[in-house]
């Protein structure tokens, strides 16, 4: 199989490049939603990596509106200003696979990441819904959840808002020292990730998620048994406001 693969540039893309040995060619783009770069206008294209990304610590009290709006910016209408791009010709085609690299935030959440968890979320659900719509044209959607890599994501890639609210500080005050001195010892190898990824484009049938790290798996893992246990809990208030003669949902 020949797979190219594009993305918007960013630190973890280049790492990723390495990996492929050449095989991932990062495309130009400022990672912003104000339209796709020219380099994605590509006739033949089977693997979309969406992977511009970058993270904002900061509560979400003291984190600016306009902070939350680059985020996003970056983080979720980039990759659909990409996506938009492609799409067209992977339809004719009746052939390709797309690739969000979101993260074990779009799955659960940590305290001093309100903005990127909140596009890692939206990137997850834009995820899975687009896989329900273009699965009758071959076409595969994957999100890829990685936990905590070697990358520069909690180095020049994290954006640091200034707490002013001494209410946080037992809270969030030892977070930014804890992922700083976490820095550069993260158990996920990139090398691997890229591997893991050329093996997920060649499967015959590739999975709408793949979860990257042990950590993650075990993080991911922890939150989803807290909702079971919480729905559970809460299960007849739930069932509550059915009406008695309502249809269900197929």
């Amino acid at each position: 199989m020949d797979v190219e693969l594009r993305g918007f540039a960013s630190p973890e893309t280049a790492e990723l490049s390495e990996a492929f040995a050449g095989g991932l060619r990062p495309s130009a783009g400022s990672g912003t939603g104000s339209g796709a770069p020219d380099a994605v206008a590509d006739p033949v294209l089977d693997v979309l990596v969406n992977n511009a990304v970058y993270g904002v610590e900061g509560t979400f009290e003291e984190t600016p509106p306009d902070t939350f709006r680059h985020q996003f910016d970056v983080n979720v209408f980039g990759a659909i200003a990409v996506t938009q791009a492609v799409l067209p010709r992977m339809r004719e085609r009746r052939a390709g696979h797309i690739l969000f690299v979101t993260s074990m935030g779009g799955l659960r959440a940590f305290p001093g990441l309100a903005a990127y968890h909140g596009s890692k979320f939206a990137v997850e659900g834009i995820a899975a819904t687009l896989a329900t719509e273009v699965a009758p044209f071959g076409i595969h959607v994957t999100a890829i959840e990685p936990g905590s890599f070697r990358t520069d994501w909690a180095g020049r890639s994290m954006h640091r808002v200034e707490s002013t609210i001494a209410d946080y500080d037992p809270i969030f005050a030892p977070i930014p020292g804890r992922r700083l001195d976490m820095h550069g010892r993260q158990l996920g190898d990139p090398a691997q990730a890229g591997r893991a990824l050329l093996t997920l484009v060649e499967a015959e049938k590739p999975p709408s998620h793949l979860i990257l790290g042990s950590d993650a798996l075990r993080l991911v893992a922890e939150a989803r048994a807290a909702f079971e246990a919480e729905t559970a809990a809460w299960i007849e208030l739930s069932k509550s406001t059915d009406y008695s003669d309502g249809a269900q949902l197929a």
